[in-house]
């Protein structure tokens, strides 16, 4: 097959299996410190869960740190990439030891989520450099393939990371803390394999003399920067009409998320257990479709354009997820997680693949960052939506029909700019 041979190629290249390696062990850390966080706040006994509490917790955590994502992003133009992922996982990895040790010791919810958000805070960097570095490490005509054998193995590697927080959690006396330290661990190694890349490989490259401006001036040049990466966006259409689409569809999975955690802890359990072995179960076969886009997304992109696959992913949502979801059973509902796996990471692959291929170098970084704060306030937002529209066992016909007239009207738009491109 023409994918397997393209990824043979790929693993071929020393460099991006050394970047792939990097991302595998810092989204496996990432998949289990969300299960950690998770189930503290869903699924443990003394905490009564509402869709509301959900929306609030995402809140907690993703917005504020959304606002660091355009900082992150001029940043990372001015710092070397590798040396963001050595120590960017390094104090990862110390302030998740910090927030097992808060967990011990009962603290304040407060004190927990600010302890939490000090590690999704400093994510951004890691996650905007992976993405931003890629194209250094594989040629142009490579990225298509690059893009879906790289960030889709980083979500299969949260995937297995989370699916191990759940084996721990079955074994251990004391499993929040212990779970969140196993994040820390898998954080510090990441940082350890980053040193086989050589600082000077993902760039970004500079002029001889720069000088690296004062906190005052960072600041300004932060502004400025955004600005004139987001003009630079604009008069890229294609890709700006991408990050549009992906947004939406952000949007949507969002709000299917909170639904699924609503169901899985009181609609199809008795208990805190059951809720989250079922939670497990869904989320391993999201991760199954994760695969499958990864595996079909080239041929598709080859065949329909990067637009094009995007709309026919928004376009199957929009028709299988009343389909599958209005029965509020486990089996049909299992089947469409798969099904919003494929379409959501497909789109991924195929917007990633745009951005890098339409923005310059120089801007990389930042619009990678609007990517990452268009992400967490779509999800925060579908969260707050959906904290509205569910009763609280979770089953809410209108949320799915609204869910799947926005997933049809994203792809009717977006059908209307695909033939430009292809």
């Amino acid at each position: 097959m023409p994918v397997v041979r393209d990824l043979r190629v790929l693993l071929r290249l020393r460099d991006f299996r050394n970047l792939l390696a990097v991302r595998l062990l810092s989204q496996a850390a990432d998949g289990v410190y969300q299960v950690a966080l998770a189930t503290y706040v869903v699924f443990s006994p003394e905490k009564q869960t509402s869709p509301a509490a959900i929306a609030s917790a995402m809140a907690v955590l993703l917005l504020p740190y959304s606002a660091i994502g355009p900082f992150a992003g001029v940043l990372l133009d001015r710092w070397r990439r590798r040396q963001v992922f050595l120590y960017g996982n390094l104090l990862r990895a110390f302030l998740a030891c910090v927030t097992g040790m808060l967990i011990v010791a009962h603290v304040p919810d407060w004190v927990f989520y600010a302890s939490a958000l000090s590690v999704t805070a400093v994510n951004r960097f890691v996650l905007a450099g992976l993405a931003a570095s890629l194209p250094r490490v594989v040629d142009p005509g490579q990225l298509v393939t690059a893009n879906a054998l790289s960030p889709t193995a980083g979500t299969l590697a949260a995937t297995a990371g989370g699916g191990l927080a759940f084996l721990v959690r079955l074994v251990a006396s004391d499993p929040d803390a212990l779970v969140i330290l196993l994040g820390a661990g898998l954080y510090l190694c990441a940082a350890l394999v980053s040193l086989r890349l050589a600082p000077e490989l993902l760039g970004p490259d500079h002029p001889p003399g720069v000088i690296h401006p004062s906190v005052g001036e960072g600041i300004a040049l932060t502004v400025r920067g955004m600005v004139a990466g987001l003009r630079h966006l604009a008069a890229r259409r294609e890709a700006a009409q991408a990050l549009t689409a992906m947004t939406m569809m952000r949007f949507c999975y969002g709000a299917l998320f909170v639904m699924l955690l609503m169901l899985c802890r009181y609609a199809w359990s008795d208990n805190e257990s059951d809720g989250l072995a079922l939670l497990g179960v869904a989320v391993g076969v999201s991760g199954a479709g994760f695969f499958t886009a990864a595996a079909v997304t080239p041929w598709m992109v080859g065949r329909l354009g990067t637009l094009g696959w995007i709309t026919a992913c928004s376009a199957g949502a929009a028709a299988l997820v009343p389909a599958l979801g209005l029965s509020f059973a486990p089996g049909p509902m299992l089947v469409a997680a798969f099904v919003l796996g494929l379409a959501t990471q497909g789109a991924k692959i195929s917007t990633d693949t745009v951005v890098q291929s339409r923005v310059a170098d120089d801007y990389r970084g930042r619009v990678f960052s609007v990517y990452d704060v268009l992400f967490n306030v779509a999800f925060v937002g579908a969260a707050a939506v959906a904290s509205l529209m569910l009763p609280a066992d979770g089953r809410s016909m209108t949320l799915i029909l609204c869910v799947a007239a926005l997933y049809a009207a994203t792809a009717a738009l977006l059908g209307r700019q695909a033939r430009c491109f292809t």
